[in-house]
């Protein structure tokens, strides 16, 4: 299957040239300021893609789903949302969590150590595609201002006890790219650049 990985579009999403494909998946941070007519336009923009699957998750700056999942699951009618949740689809088994360690006063954060531990013991085995807001620690999550590794160690040792083919996610947006490491093939998606210009592009992949 053909898939393309998209994150951190900040309602800017018009602006990024999505390639056809058999799967999108967003891994959050769909909007600016997470209000629902922010997420009513984003699922106008996703019925005018092609792709057959749509998968989304949330990030920090969408607040909607935070303040109300199913309001905002019920305008997201173009996309399968998970939250801490698996779905299988054409035997590929995706599970999607928006969580991520506390970034100032934002959405989905959670204090890192055992809160987060907690969340990340819902992962369950045999995944084919790891979906997550926030990138584990030490892969593709160094920030640019003081170059430090920002990621979650619990996610970490969570994926690497799993070992899911696909681990995706953004919110480090200098750390966009690829990378793969005993067998899993990690992917920061981030569409929007360090100083928030949506000029980095979808990253495709074949499972």
């Amino acid at each position: 299957m053909k898939i393309v990985a998209i994150s951190d579009t900040h309602g800017m999403y018009q602006s990024v040239e999505v390639p056809d494909a058999d799967m999108l998946i967003h891994a959050g941070d769909i909007t600016s300021h997470g209000t629902y007519e922010d997420l009513e336009n984003f699922n106008e923009w996703l019925g005018e893609l092609p792709h057959k699957h749509k998968i989304v998750i949330a990030g920090n700056h969408d607040w909607c789903f935070e303040w109300d999942s199913t309001k905002s699951r019920q305008i997201l009618t173009n996309a399968i949302y998970l939250q801490d949740e698996m779905v299988e689809i054409e035997g590929l088994r995706i599970y999607g969590s928006p969580w991520q360690p506390a970034f100032y006063d934002w959405a989905f954060n959670l204090p890192r150590g055992k809160e987060l531990a907690e969340v990340w013991a819902r992962i369950p085995d045999n995944l084919d595609i790891l979906v997550t807001h926030g990138p584990p620690y030490g892969i593709l999550d160094q920030t640019k201002r003081d170059l430090r590794n920002v990621g979650c160690q619990d996610l970490l040792d969570a994926v690497l006890e799993r070992r899911p083919r696909f681990h995706i996610f953004g919110h480090i947006h200098e750390g966009y790219g690829q990378h793969e490491e005993l067998g899993i093939h990690f992917i920061n998606a981030s569409c929007n650049t360090y100083r928030y210009r949506p000029t980095q592009a979808p990253i495709v992949f074949e499972t």
